[in-house]
C-alpha cells in the first residue's frame, strides 16, 4: 500500500486585493505557514510521496520569503515531492521552477509531454503546463501498462472543461492508472471513479473569497493495485463563508444574527446576508458590534417590508403617496431587490422625518 498526500492550488503569493495592504500581508504569510502544515501532515502519516497537482504559486512574481519558505519546507518533508506546474505557475525558463536549485527530494515535471518515474512499487506520470493555456489533455497518449505495479499520474487539468488541459471521462477510464491526482479546480470534488480509475481533485488548501467556502485542506491517500482510499484533512486556518439570517420576528437583527453563528468566529472571513421581513436594519451599528467577533465581516440587506405596511399606500398622506409610488415600482420589477431596500430606507428616512 502507497501512502500519498495530494495537493493543489496553494496560489501562495495570491494578492488578495480585496484587503487592506497589512492584512494582504498578513494572509500571504498564513499561506505560506500551509507548507508546514502540509510538510508536518506527511511526517504524520509516514507518507511515501507528496503530489502537488499545479498552481503551487499564484503567478511567475514570488516574493523572495515565499520562495525561501517553499525550498525550506520542501527539503523537510521525509518521502520525495512530485510538482505538476498549473496554468498559473507553468514551467518556462524565466519560471522559478527553472531559475533556483530545488532540493533533492523535490521532482519538478518541467515537459508538456508526458514524463514517467519509476518508484518502488509505483510507477508515476506527469506533465507541466508550459504555457497559461493548454488546449490539449494532459492525458493524451498514456496507457498505464497492466504489470501489477501502481500506476498513479499527477497533472493539473479541467475534467469535462475547456482550455487549461481538459480532460474526458472517457480518457480518464482508458488510461489504465489506478489513481489519478488532478489540480485546477478548487472546490474538491471527493474520490470519483471513471472505468477502473479513481481520480480527485483536492480542492485549494484555504479560501481565498466568497466563491471559495468552507473548510479547505488536502488529500491523503492510501492506494494499491485496483483500490484507493483517500481521506480529506484540513489545513486552512481560516475560511469563508456565507450565512443567510432571517431577521424577521420581534427578536431583532442582532438576536437572529446570534443565533446562526458558528461558534468560535475569530477565524471566519464572512457575509450575512440579511433575509426576511421587518424595518431596514441599522447595519452601521450592526457592524460595529459584530466586527471584533470576525477576521472579517461583510452585511448584505436583503430584507423586505411587511406584507402589511404595504396597505399604507392608500393612506393620504405623503407616506401613503410614497408607499404607492414605490408599490409600483416593485411590482413591476418583482426580482429587483434594488426596489424592496429603496422603499424601505425611504419609508424609513420619510417617518424619521414625520416624527421629528
Amino acid at each position: 500500500m502507497l501512502k500519498m498526500i495530494h495537493g493543489a492550488d496553494f496560489h501562495l503569493d495570491s494578492p488578495f486585493s480585496g484587503l487592506s495592504p497589512e492584512r494582504a500581508a498578513q494572509r500571504r504569510r498564513e499561506q505560506r505557514e500551509l507548507l508546514d502544515r502540509l510538510a508536518g501532515l506527511a511526517r504524520e502519516k509516514q507518507a511515501d510521496l507528496v503530489l502537488l497537482a499545479g498552481d503551487l504559486l499564484d503567478s511567475e512574481r514570488v516574493f523572495r520569503e515565499t520562495v525561501k519558505a517553499l525550498r525550506e519546507t520542501l527539503a523537510a518533508v521525509p518521502c520525495p515531492v512530485f510538482i505538476a506546474p498549473g496554468n498559473h505557475d507553468y514551467y518556462s525558463p524565466r519560471s522559478v521552477w527553472a531559475g533556483l536549485d530545488w532540493p533533492d527530494n523535490v521532482h519538478i515535471f518541467t515537459s508538456d509531454a508526458l514524463e514517467r518515474v519509476d518508484l518502488p512499487g509505483c510507477t508515476l506520470w506527469g506533465r507541466a503546463f508550459t504555457a497559461p493555456h493548454q488546449d490539449t489533455s494532459p492525458l493524451a497518449g498514456l496507457k498505464a501498462a497492466e504489470d501489477g505495479t501502481l500506476q498513479v499520474a499527477c497533472l493539473h487539468g479541467n475534467v469535462g472543461g475547456a482550455g487549461y488541459g481538459p480532460i474526458t471521462s472517457m480518457e480518464i477510464a482508458a488510461s489504465g492508472l489506478d489513481y489519478l491526482a488532478l489540480g485546477h479546480i478548487h472546490q474538491g470534488s471527493g474520490l470519483q471513479r471513471e472505468g477502473n480509475t479513481f481520480w480527485a481533485y483536492p480542492g485549494c488548501p484555504e479560501g481565498r473569497g466568497f466563491d471559495e467556502l468552507g473548510e479547505k485542506g488536502v488529500l491523503y491517500v492510501e492506494a494499491e493495485p485496483g483500490k484507493v482510499k483517500t481521506r480529506f484533512v484540513p489545513l486552512a486556518k481560516r475560511r469563508y463563508e456565507i450565512i443567510p439570517v432571517d431577521i424577521t420576528g420581534p427578536a431583532g437583527p442582532l438576536a437572529a444574527i446570534l443565533e446562526v453563528l458558528p461558534g468560535e468566529t475569530s477565524d471566519l472571513i464572512c457575509r450575512l446576508v440579511l433575509n426576511g421581513e421587518g424595518a431596514a436594519p441599522n447595519l452601521t451599528a450592526l457592524k460595529e458590534v459584530l466586527d471584533p467577533e470576525f477576521y472579517g465581516l461583510t452585511l448584505i440587506d436583503r430584507t423586505r417590508l411587511p406584507q402589511d405596511l404595504w396597505a399604507r399606500r392608500e393612506e393620504d398622506t405623503l407616506t401613503g403617496l410614497f408607499l404607492r409610488t414605490m408599490w409600483e415600482k416593485c411590482q413591476a420589477e418583482p426580482d429587483n431587490p434594488v426596489c424592496q431596500l429603496a422603499a424601505r430606507y425611504g419609508l424609513a428616512a420619510l417617518e424619521g422625518g414625520e416624527e421629528t
